[in-house]
């Protein structure tokens, strides 16, 4: 039984493999810019990581515990002492990329642990994890990491790879490493086989493009986090900056009818984030257009997202987040939840 569990698993992971392949068939131009983005490169084995490969060595103290990640020829080692006492476990996964920071997986016990801490780029050190701070470990386990529960497991590794949830469940031995095709637009297999037959009506995909902004967000929202979740579970306060969809629905602006406010309206889904907010002005003028709006804002015609949608320190990031929540933003506002 357990064989044919692993066979169907590394069937699955096969295919998923194979479908991001058969989507460049046809579709080259897209999937070659998205091989290139942070999403696509969302997450990687260990012995890949670009970052632990150029840092052999780091190290962190917090109190009586120091942790250090070491490079081997296998991968890297995390290992914590504090007195006479260690602990060490193989580093398995490396998510995120590194533009802001890169957090570890490891397994301790039978369990999946998130690292206390990560590598952040603006630091080119380590420091602790997001999720780590205003905690204190009692013991050599909890200064390694936090243990991950089986939901909170499944959903990090959905949204950081393809192949790895099927029937809601997690099957980490069938991950294909990063977001792809199938993460967005569903089962390709059957559209693909339509395609190489001729068979130009059979098998479609849904039509992402006509949905509307508040459908968009919520596709987006499933790793990006949706209004409810947020609106419901929080978190609040600054901590929120990070999920885009919660921001964009609590601008004054807002429409989820309005196709002009949809995440992919200013964001091309197959390639990489346009860092130059004067790209963005035309995405605005699609709304503010007319002479009235162009007459209001008083202090700049250009790089309006630089004064509208400010970038927030986010405590303990070691990064600036955009601010989706489109408004007015004076000096000295509180951050509005």
């Amino acid at each position: 039984m357990r064989l044919l569990c692993l066979l169907a698993a590394l069937s699955f992971s096969a295919h998923a493999a194979a479908a991001d392949s058969a989507c460049a068939t046809c579709h080259a131009a897209q999937t070659t810019h998205f091989r290139a983005t942070p999403m696509a490169l969302a997450l990687e084995k260990v012995e890949a990581s670009a970052i632990l490969g150029s840092h052999p060595e780091l190290t962190f103290q917090e109190g009586a515990y120091k942790s250090s990640i070491s490079r081997s020829a296998g991968g890297s080692i995390l290992t914590v002492s504090a007195g006479a006492e260690t602990l060490t476990v193989p580093l398995l996964w490396a998510f995120g990329r590194g533009q802001a920071g890169q957090t570890y997986v490891f397994e301790y016990n039978g369990a999946m642990y998130e690292s206390r801490v990560s590598f952040y780029n603006a630091l080119r050190a380590l420091d602790l994890t997001m999720g780590a701070l205003n905690t204190r470990p009692r013991s050599l386990a909890e200064a390694a990491g936090r243990r991950m529960d089986s939901i909170g497991t499944r959903d990090c590794f959905g949204c950081h790879s393809n192949g790895a949830v099927s029937a809601g469940k997690l099957h980490l031995e069938s991950i294909v490493p990063g977001v792809a095709c199938e993460s967005c637009h569903g089962p390709v297999e059957k559209h693909a086989e339509a395609a190489r037959t001729g068979d130009a009506v059979g098998a479609k995909l849904p039509h992402l493009a006509a949905l509307s902004a508040e459908e968009l967000s919520d596709l987006c929202g499933r790793c990006h986090r949706t209004w409810s979740q947020i609106a419901l579970n929080g978190p609040r306060g600054i901590n929120n900056v990070r999920f885009q969809p919660y921001r964009l629905a609590n601008s004054k602006c807002y429409d989820a009818a309005d196709a002009r406010i949809r995440c992919t309206s200013c964001h091309d889904p197959h390639g990489t984030l346009e860092t130059n907010l004067a790209a963005y002005d035309s995405k605005c003028a699609a709304c503010h257009a007319t002479a009235l709006h162009t007459k209001v804002c008083r202090v700049a015609k250009a790089n309006c997202a630089g004064c509208h949608m400010p970038r927030v320190d986010l405590p303990g990031a070691h990064a600036r987040f955009t601010d989706h929540q489109i408004r007015i933003a004076r000096a000295g506002d509180p951050y509005p939840n």
